[in-house]
This record gives C-alpha cells, structure tokens and sequence, in this order.
C-alpha cells in the first residue's frame, strides 16, 4: 500500500569504522559497528521513530514528529560514548583506541511510503546533510526547525544555505547545538559568556581579500558560487569547509571527500583535518583538497583579527 505522509527523516551515519578493523580485527570491530548500529536503531524505536532500513554503518529512519527526531538524534550522539571496544582493558600496540563518530541528517516534507521503503525529496535532503556534517554534528533543514518549540528551536544555529548534491535550489541549513559541549566547556572553563560577540577572521586566496565576522559567519568554503568564499580550483569540493565562531574562538570543520589541511604560522607541522574539526589562531594556511606540501595546492591564507586592538586608546 502506498501512502503520501508528512514526516520529519533522519539519516545516521556512523565514521571511523575503518580504523576500528585496522586496530581491532575484524570480530572485535564488527562486534562495535553492530552493536553501535543496533543501539541507534532501538533509540529510533523508543523515541517514536520507525527504521526504515539499516545502510551499513548507519540507518535511515522517519518519525511524525520533528521535535521527536531531535531529542532521538541527541540520544543517539550521547549513547554513542557508552560504546567500549571489547578489548578497552588492553589497547593496542599503538595506545590509541579508535573512536565512532556519528553525522546526523534531519529533513522534514512529504515522503511516500511504498513497499517498506520511503521516497521523496525530503528523503534526499535528509541523506546529502551526510555530506556536509561535521563529527558528531547533527545538520538540520530549516523546516525541521520551524516545527521545534521556542527551546529546543533555540538550539539550533543557521548555516545559511548550503548546495546539496544533486540539487539545483540551495537549502537553509541548521546545526544543533550539542549539550555536551556547553555542559563540558562549562566545567572546565567556568560559564561561558553566552553573548560574546566574535572576533574577526581574514581570509585571503589570490586576488580575494575579504574579513568575516558578526552576522557574516559562518563561511563556508568551496568551488560553488553558492558558498561564502568561492574558491575555482577542481580539487575543492563544493562545499569543502566551514568556518564558525563558537565558544569564544574560530572553528574549521572538514566537510569534504579529499580533506582540509591547516599550517599555522611559525610551525611547520600540518594538521589534517579528515571530517574533523580544529580551531584557529594566529594566523596561517588552509589548504583545500590537497596538502599545503604540494606547492599548487589551492590554499587560503588566514588572520584572526582583534577588534578591541583595532580601537583608538584613550591617551594620558
């Protein structure tokens, strides 16, 4: 039987795996990919949701309710650190205990449900958030945030329009907000001041030399004259990072396939960013799709800017 619904989709995408059977073995590992999928997928279920269907490392599930969708997607982010390896008590050679990492996409329209499955456009919306998610990022569209009550819409910060994939209209894009986050910098950083206003960032690529702050941010970077700083190299992905103020400092999210590279100024190391995040300072380079090693690659000057610097002094 086919039916024509309104339901809020959500798609969880589970990364790291690959480490995990480099550095556990293949039982260990699959061990934790099924148990972590299995354990997304019965927050589906007690959060109101219906899985649809399991896609590998991840699932694909529709709820009625948006604001169930998001409390599930904020389960599924914090259930995920209750995910030990088998072998925790004896980590590998190398110390390092690999790490799931979890992107979350949330589309609210009509889907069609036929045979088991879903279709629609909300469906595709939901999937190619994936793509543009950071770790542990939950990405939303603006039309999942409309139906939030006033609290938990608060949560929820604009990235102004991305270019999906496949997609000829931009959509509004939301992040949430996580509660660890705050929780923890809070701890351990005293309150945080929730109306800091943001420093400035420069950002410079050839012959474009533009400051970013206040309203202006988040930027994102990319080859699509739909981002923020467009950028016309073929090794840039469409949307290939994101710059935001967050927590008092400037934070550089990967969202692309060929990765983001960061050189700070008087360092010669390169931190490589693969869907992972690092803040800015100082100032530096950005390189996009290719290592700052290789002379060509397209790369992105950077300075954080203090205003308060920039402001005449009185004088005695």
């Amino acid at each position: 039987m086919t039916q024509i619904l309104q339901r809020t989709v959500l798609f969880a995408d589970l990364r790291g795996s690959t480490s995990l059977y480099e550095t556990l073995g293949n039982t260990e590992a699959t061990t934790v990919v099924t148990r972590s999928v299995a354990l997304i997928a019965q927050i589906v279920s007690t959060t109101g949701g219906v899985v649809v269907k399991t896609l590998g490392d991840g699932l694909m599930a529709v709820f009625a309710d948006s604001a169930a969708a998001v409390v599930a997607a904020d389960e599924m982010h914090d259930s995920l650190d209750r995910i030990v390896p088998p072998n925790a008590d004896h980590p590998s050679a190398s110390g390092f205990t690999p790490v799931l990492k979890l992107q979350v996409g949330l589309a609210h329209g009509e889907v069609i449900e036929m045979s088991g499955d879903c279709f629609g456009d909300a469906v595709n919306v939901a999937a190619r958030l994936l793509d543009h998610a950071g770790d542990n990022e939950t990405l939303a569209t603006a039309s999942v945030v409309k139906g939030l009550a006033d609290d938990l819409r608060a949560r929820f910060r604009s990235l102004d329009k991305v270019q999906l994939r496949g997609r000829v209209e931009p959509v509004h894009v939301h992040l949430l907000e996580g509660r660890r986050f705050g929780d923890t910098a809070a701890t351990a950083y005293g309150d945080l001041l929730p109306n800091l206003e943001p420093e400035g960032i420069r950002l410079i690529w050839l012959d474009m030399n533009r400051v970013y702050a206040g309203p202006s941010l988040p930027v994102v970077l990319g080859r699509s004259p739909q981002v923020t700083y467009c950028i016309d190299d073929s090794r840039v992905s469409r949307s290939h990072a994101r710059i935001d103020w967050h927590g008092g400092a400037f934070q550089l999210t990967d969202l692309s396939y060929n990765g983001t590279y960061v050189r700070f100024s008087n360092d010669s190391e390169i931190v490589a960013l693969r869907r992972g995040t690092c803040t800015l300072h100082g100032s530096g380079l950005i390189g996009l799709g290719a290592s700052l090693m290789d002379p060509t690659a397209p790369s992105v000057r950077f300075e954080i800017l203090k205003f308060s610097d920039t402001q005449p002094q009185d004088q005695f």
